[in-house]
């Protein structure tokens, strides 16, 4: 009896000390600092994280649309590679999704302010997680995963004449083989023939 009550304080400290410790790992609501996202696809699941402190911007509009989950049934629907591109221009290696869909229109969504990857930090590394725009400030909804290091889409590199680079705002942390069993698909045009289905985005 008397042991038994020497280890119930031990037992007590114990659990408090896991119990801190767990809530040190979590993020309160509306905390974007990391956010851990699921890519559900028809080839399997894709894991990302996507950096708020690094790139609030871009992460802000990018959850915005996962909370609406407009992303729900959409698809993966262009891939670039070396084999596809005008062999006169700098290539790129990357595999491209959102709401585009050439037979149905896209809502209407705020423009992003570009988030350069001189603002932001983050490189276009194998795995980034980046916005697809025209001119700076245009994206919206279209992002695009590098299967390789893509120093031509950081800021001032050679695939942009504007030299601002893509808005890198996240990473693969899991499933980048499927990522590249997607990247392999068959395709016209860049354009996957026929597109790979997403059937959720979602926070993890």
């Amino acid at each position: 009896m008397k042991s038994s009550c020497l280890q119930m304080p031990f037992i007590y400290f114990s659990f408090v000390l896991a119990f801190l410790a767990a809530g040190c790992h979590s993020n309160p609501p509306g905390d974007t600092r990391l956010v851990e996202i699921v890519i559900e696809t028809g080839e399997g699941d894709i894991e990302l994280e996507v950096y708020g402190d690094k790139a609030p911007e871009s992460v802000k509009a990018f959850l915005a649309i996962v909370d609406k989950k407009l992303y729900d049934n959409t698809n993966f629907y262009r891939v670039l590679n070396n084999d596809n591109q005008p062999s006169n221009a700098p290539k790129a290696e990357l595999l491209q999704g959102g709401l585009w869909n050439p037979r149905k229109k896209r809502p209407e969504l705020p423009k992003i302010p570009h988030e350069s990857t001189q603002v932001s930090g983050l490189k276009h590394l194998q795995g980034t997680v980046s916005l697809a725009r025209e001119e700076p400030g245009s994206a919206s909804s279209e992002f695009f995963i590098c299967m390789s290091d893509q120093p031509g889409l950081d800021f001032g590199g050679a695939n942009n004449p504007d030299g601002q680079g893509y808005a890198a705002f996240g990473r693969v942390t899991r499933g980048m083989d499927i990522v590249k069993k997607i990247y392999r698909k068959p395709e016209t045009d860049q354009y996957f023939d026929p597109p790979v289905p997403i059937f959720s985005i979602t926070r993890k």
